[in-house]
Parts: C-alpha cells; structure tokens; sequence
C-alpha cells in the first residue's frame, strides 16, 4: 500500500499537488505517512510504530487503520 506522490515536510505540512490542496498531520500520521512511501506492510508499519512511540501493538494497529481510512476517503491512496 503506497501514498499519492505528496509533498511532506517534517513538521507535518502535507501538499497534494494534484488537487492544490494542504493538511497537517500529528507525529504519528507523519510516521505513517514517511512508512507508507516505503514497501513496507501494513503489520510492518504497525510493528515500526510500536518501537517509535513506545505504545501497544492493539494502539498501533487502531492508529493505522484509522489513519488508512482518512487517506483513502479523500483518494491520497494509490490504486
């Protein structure tokens, strides 16, 4: 699973530049976000959260999908 070709700075400032349109991401969307550019999994994505932000493996998970569902219902997912 990969992002759209998105530009994302380090304090969270996301551009799309397709749609000209801009957000901001907290620490964990921004994890997700640099994760997803790679050919990481989804459990692996989960399994690097886990390690970044100390929290539990059911945390990470929610984050994920909650974060996943977000980026596909505004179409920043690619197909």
């Amino acid at each position: 699973m990969k992002i759209k070709d998105l530009a994302i700075n380090e304090s969270g400032f996301v551009f799309n530049p397709y749609t000209g349109e801009s957000f901001s991401v907290n620490a964990t969307g921004y994890e997700i976000l640099k994760l997803l550019r790679t050919d990481l999994s989804q459990e692996e994505i989960v399994n690097e959260l886990t390690g970044i932000f100390e929290i539990s493996k059911d945390q990470a998970e929610k984050d994920v999908l909650d974060f996943l569902n977000i980026l596909e219902k505004y179409d920043l997912l690619e197909k």
